[in-house]
């Protein structure tokens, strides 16, 4: 993907250049049409506040996945501009080298084009911005408005008083400006250690909000960035370097979630001192959780750093990378977003409606194929020993322009356990001792006989069938009210199947309990089925395919795991029924 270094903010009160708009990328599902973000959007129109085109951006720290919640944010950027013919930028906020990796970078990078939302070209850095982030710090300190302290780290924190009580001032905060200028230069050149010093902003140290309580804007860091390397030993801090870089790329509108509201009064004295004309505008939106789900990077990076899950793609996670690999699609997650809508303040919401949407979207679009998860033995045995016979089964009843497969048929069969009863219970339809039902696409089958261990396990169930009950055949002398799936026993495929469910126990509370994680985590999250039976066709399938698995849910071809022995695996997309509907 191309990179672009924007135009720099202009150091006096001239205009920060624009960017043009891109045609022909919006997306229909737009949540910003009707959102109260779009009437303040809509008023900076009207009133002329930008002569430059509405330009949005979403600034990932590079030291973790996205995940579902950073979905919502990229989708409320991406919408509001495209909603105005504007662009979207893609800003790696890298200025914290002891966390960023350039495999988080491109994760990110994959996550954000599978879902839908590209940069098209817009991606940028902020490390790219060091010179100009260093030199607004400059004018800071030429202007008496940012100085050096020496304070140590617990210093400062008890210095910057409470909600309650004001902060106190640093015996450093008089410095002139011309030992903070000597003092900065030998910052940048390596002479101090880490965190032996700090550059913060003047501002008062007795305002209500604390973030303006002299906030450091600047820190010393002797560690290798993985884009700059050594050239730097200094790091601006995000609420100094995120305004700066917002001018830079000539953002109009910066969104963010609701935490960052009591820092906006940080964001916009910076463009004030640095006397930014036209300068971006902060608004904030409310926060989706998922219901029992890790939506925090922070306890994400927690359960991956302490092997409590299998990596950043663990399908039980709501990182974009686990979803896709568990198998939801990007539509799906859009279509989750867009109808949540925008929200003012932090939003909860229910795992079964992503589910929902899910399922609407996989329901006509993924075959249909026998998968047989506790197999019983089936023998017809009226049916040539020898023979075999290929059937034609419709690949989705739900949408018949998928066409059909070839499935192979024969004398042994397997079905699921559940699916014979001996005795059975009023309303159960499928197969018992006499009883007769519809092999799916297939035949009508009886039961004639059972066969049994010594210690009354059954172990196989003779059957008869009639030929002339062929599926598709016409014949229509008899009905039966049950339909069971099956697979060849001559043909079938061994597959290991992973059943997921909630990484966390109901009402958990992460971080509330001496036990940590161990008291929050679902040991029933992942069910492995080591040899399930699947149609042999299914052998075919590249990594990623989905399927729907007759009466066990949707799946997909892992594309990550393959046992040493060769079976396929596939992973538990949802179950084919709404959680709420039960």
């Amino acid at each position: 993907m191309k990179e672009n270094t924007p135009t720099p903010y202009p150091s006096d009160s001239s205009t920060i250049d624009g960017k043009q708009s891109e045609e022909g990328d919006t997306l229909a599902d737009s949540s910003a049409a009707g959102s109260y973000l779009e009437v303040l959007i809509r008023e900076d129109l009207q009133s002329g506040r930008f002569t430059r085109p509405i330009c949005t951006r979403f600034p990932p720290e590079p030291n973790g996945y996205l995940h579902i919640g950073s979905a919502y944010a990229i989708h409320t950027s991406y919408t509001a501009a495209h909603a105005f013919g504007g662009v979207f930028h893609l800003r790696f906020d890298d200025t914290n080298p002891l966390k960023e990796d350039i495999a988080y970078v491109e994760s990110i990078l994959k996550d954000i084009e599978w879902l839908g939302y590209s940069p098209k070209g817009h991606v940028y850095y902020g490390s790219d911005y060091s010179e100009q982030i260093f030199d607004a710090a400059i004018r800071l300190i030429e202007r008496g408005r940012a100085y050096v302290c020496d304070l140590s780290s617990a210093e400062l924190a008890a210095s910057r008083g409470t909600l309650t009580e004001p902060g106190t001032d640093s015996p450093f905060r008089n410095r002139t400006p011309e030992e903070n200028l000597r003092l900065f230069a030998e910052m940048r050149n390596g002479k101090y250690p880490d965190a032996s010093r700090v550059l913060r902003a003047k501002i008062d140290m007795a305002s209500p909000n604390i973030n303006l309580r002299d906030p450091v804007l600047y820190r010393i860091i002797h560690t290798p960035h993985y884009r700059t390397g050594d050239a730097w030993c200094i790091f601006p801090m995000y609420d100094f370097a995120h305004p700066i870089q917002d001018a830079i790329e000539g953002i109009t509108h910066s969104l963010c979630s609701i935490e960052f509201k009591d820092h906006r009064p940080l964001y916009e004295w910076v463009l004030n001192e640095l006397e930014i004309s036209e300068p971006p505008r902060q608004w904030e939106f409310g926060r989706v959780n998922i219901a029992g789900a890790v939506t925090s990077k922070r306890y994400l990076r927690q359960l991956v750093g302490a092997g409590l899950v299998d990596g950043w793609d663990d399908p039980r996670l709501p990182t974009i990378s686990g979803m896709r690999r568990r198998g939801f699609t990007p539509e799906s997650i859009r279509s989750f977003i867009s109808s949540i809508g925008l929200a003012r303040q932090q939003t909860i919401v229910d795992l079964s409606l992503l589910e929902h949407k899910l399922r609407q979207d996989l329901k006509e679009s993924v075959p249909a194929v026998m998968t047989v998860i506790d197999p019983l033995k089936v023998v017809i045995v009226n049916f040539p020993e020898d023979d075999e016979e290929v059937l034609t089964i419709e690949n989705n009843p739900a949408n018949e322009k998928m066409g059909k497969r070839k499935v192979p048929f024969s004398r042994e069969l397997f079905i699921e356990r559940e699916d014979f009863m001996e005795s059975p219970v009023k309303g159960f339809h499928r197969l018992s001792p006499g009883a007769e039902v519809r092999l799916k696409g297939a035949y009508f089958i009886r039961c004639v006989e059972i066969i049994r261990e010594i210690d009354g396990t059954i172990t196989e169930i003779r059957c008869t069938y009639d030929p002339k009950t062929k599926s598709g055949s016409g014949f229509t002398e008899r009905k039966v009210k049950g339909t069971i799936h099956w697979v060849s026993a001559r043909h079938v495929e061994k597959c290991e199947l992973r059943l997921y469910d909630s990484l966390l126990l109901p009402d958990a509370e992460i971080g509330a309990s001496e036990d940590g994680w161990e008291a929050c985590l679902n040991p029933d999250s992942l069910q492995v089925v080591e040899n399930a039976l699947i149609e042999p066709g299914v052998r075919q399938a590249k990594p990623g395919s989905r399927f729907q698995f007759i009466r066990n849910g949707y799946f997909i071809l892992d594309s990550v795991s393959r046992p040493a022995d060769g079976k396929l695996v596939f992973n538990r997309i949802v179950p084919l029924k709404d959680g709420w509907k039960k």
